[in-house]
């Protein structure tokens, strides 16, 4: 059947009252609305139903474009199927593949990240941001997720790995493993191409923090302490940290509404806690008489340490370690950090219940009952530690004569 249209017939067509069609064979038209617009239509029957598709608009579809375009839904229709359901199934493929473009690994990442934030303390927030912003995305941000593969994101974080730092690797890994994991869960991709990309890189070698363990060199520490002469914030924190153990970020940003100084308890909110659970430190006097030293300095609102460039900062861990650099104590002799060390490896030593030792280090209970047991009923075994192991290092700093920890009185050996 020949054709009946034409380019000069198509542009000549005038508008009328109601919606004509101008037929051009073999179920083709084009039909001119009042108006004006001129849209290509195609008629076409299935199953025994009539049907209709729209093909363009007219001029930007020209005549023979909706002829091509014609021809390829009868060229359908000859293999057995509805070009109107092959439309629809095109369509929402596109859609899912326009979605997925969208869904690229930054784009699910920060979705990723700002339900999870709620529940981390702001350092923590700041340290997964930053990983995330330098070290992830330049590789892999712009690419949708359901396009990446295992070997997309090890190449990503080996680059961490091949300049020595392994951990920093291992934590890239388990980074992109949680978003993954989200992605899956949440519907936006099938398969979690992240999981067990530890298995790939070299072992995370563990890590031990200098510190002093022999009573007699932690009397001289002690000494070498009392006899520092520097900011008065750092000295006061670094006479207070070996009485409490606590994390060198728990004691510089502490605050004096978190301390009863009357009942000597110091109570650690939960913002502030690694574990995210509020800490009870008991006070023995020797540290209460050194928070009210610090009264006099910073009190009694406020930071307990301010910074000297500022009372709305705290003083930093920096300041702490180049004190005892200072004092003539290496890397390799101790640490901030190794405070903790030392408490926890003499009072273990020394026969201390593990159960004690851990819950004043508030060190991560799995259990959750168990560690509200801990919180709620260690306190009075923890209280009397405290005393006396703030006496065992009083006698130490003076070097007295006393083989053991005097814990007797205490009533808690394991």
């Amino acid at each position: 059947m020949p054709f009946k249209l034409t380019d000069t017939a198509i542009r000549a067509a005038k508008p009328k009252e109601k919606r004509y069609k101008l037929a051009d064979g073999e179920g083709l038209y084009i039909e001119v609305a009042p108006a004006g617009g001129k849209w290509w239509r195609i008629k076409y029957r299935f199953g025994g139903k009539e049907k209709r598709l729209s093909l363009g608009v007219y001029p930007a579809v020209g005549l023979k474009e909706a002829r091509t375009r014609a021809a390829e839904i009868k060229e359908m229709l000859r293999r057995g199927l509805d070009p109107g359901e092959e439309r629809k199934t095109a369509k929402a493929e596109a859609v899912i593949v326009e979605t997925a473009r969208g869904q690229t690994f930054e784009a699910v990442a920060r979705e990723w990240y700002g339900k999870k934030r709620c529940s981390w303390t702001p350092g923590h927030q700041k340290k997964i941001l930053l990983r995330l912003e330098n070290q992830l995305f330049p590789y892999l941000g712009n690419v949708p997720l359901a396009d990446l593969e295992a070997a997309d994101f090890l190449e990503a974080i080996q680059k961490a790995e091949t300049r020595g730092a392994i951990e920093t690797a291992h934590r890239l890994a388990q980074l992109c493993g949680q978003v993954t994991r989200y992605a899956r869960i949440a519907g936006i991709v099938k398969h979690d191409a992240a999981a067990g990309l530890t298995e790939a890189l070299a072992p995370v070698q563990t890590r031990h923090y200098a510190t002093i363990t022999d009573p007699a060199a932690i009397g001289r520490l002690l000494r070498d302490i009392d006899a520092y002469h520097g900011e008065p914030t750092i000295c006061h924190a670094l006479r207070i940290l070996p009485y409490v153990f606590v994390r060198s970020g728990e004691l510089r940003a502490a605050a004096w509404e978190e301390i009863d100084l009357d009942d000597a308890t110091w109570v650690i909110p939960a913002g502030r806690m690694k574990m995210r659970r509020p800490h009870i430190v008991p006070l023995a006097p020797q540290v209460v008489k050194l928070f009210r030293s610090m009264l006099d300095y910073s009190g009694p609102a406020g930071l307990v340490f301010p910074s000297t460039f500022s009372a709305t900062r705290c003083i930093s861990d920096m300041g702490l370690l180049n004190a005892l650099r200072r004092m003539g104590y290496g890397k390799e002799t101790m640490t901030i950090h190794g405070f903790r060390g030392m408490a926890s490896t003499l009072l273990n030593e020394q026969g201390y219940r593990p159960d004690v030792i851990e819950a004043q280090l508030a060190h991560g209970e799995k259990n959750a009952v168990r560690a509200a047991y801990n919180h709620a009923e260690y306190l009075p075994e923890r209280r009397a530690m405290m005393e006396a192991w703030a006496d065992y290092l009083d006698a130490l700093r003076d070097g007295t004569d006393i083989p053991r920890l005097a814990l007797d009185r205490a009533g808690l050996y394991a």
